[in-house]
């Protein structure tokens, strides 16, 4: 029999209720928000040109090979991705921080991401093989860097962006010190 959380078990005793986790303890920051509005805007501006460039190609009156459906409705193809573009340069960020947090205790680095689907990410310091700071060109212009933490399994490695510079450069620092104490503390 499959027991139902908080329903009575066979052996008359209740299941206990899943524990909840709470939220990690800090954002990331808030220039993040910036961060992830301007590659949004860069993505969407490049597919926007290539729709105006493929409406310009399949609407041009020189071009008799353009099936029907095509030509009819190439038009509109800017217009959607300029929409969606706006759309989700507009919610995505603003909703991405809300979500987007971060926690590093004593032995576990707790990170929780996700959009529609959430996923709390608990990775043990113990099992850290490597911690590494670095800032791509737009990070470096905002003062943002992304820490990544590795392990030996590709499920069990974390990603913490958007965090200012100097907290990404201690936190990957103080990561691979302890994780390397720990593994020599396990010899």
């Amino acid at each position: 029999m499959t027991a139902v959380r908080g329903a009575p078990r066979d052996d008359g005793g209740d299941v206990p209720p899943a524990p909840r986790l709470r939220p990690p303890a800090h954002h990331v920051s808030r220039r993040a928000v910036a961060h992830w509005t301007i590659e949004y805007v860069l993505v969407f501006g490049l597919a926007f040109g290539l729709a105006l460039g493929v409406a310009a190609w399949a609407g041009s009156a020189d071009w008799t090979g353009t099936p029907g459906l095509l030509a009819r409705h190439a038009a509109l193809l800017p217009i959607v991705i300029g929409v969606a573009g706006t759309l989700t340069a507009a919610i995505a960020p603003v909703w991405r921080y809300r979500v987007h947090r971060w926690e590093v205790s004593a032995d576990v680095v707790y990170t929780r991401t996700g959009w529609f689907d959430r996923e709390w990410l608990l990775v043990p310091v113990g099992r850290i093989q490597t911690a590494t700071a670095g800032q791509g060109w737009l990070e470096r212009l905002l003062g943002l860097a992304t820490v990544e933490i590795n392990t030996a399994s590709h499920t069990g490695s974390s990603e913490l962006t958007g965090l200012p510079v100097d907290v990404a450069v201690r936190l990957a620092a103080d990561l691979a010190r302890r994780a390397h104490d720990l593994r020599d503390d396990a010899t």
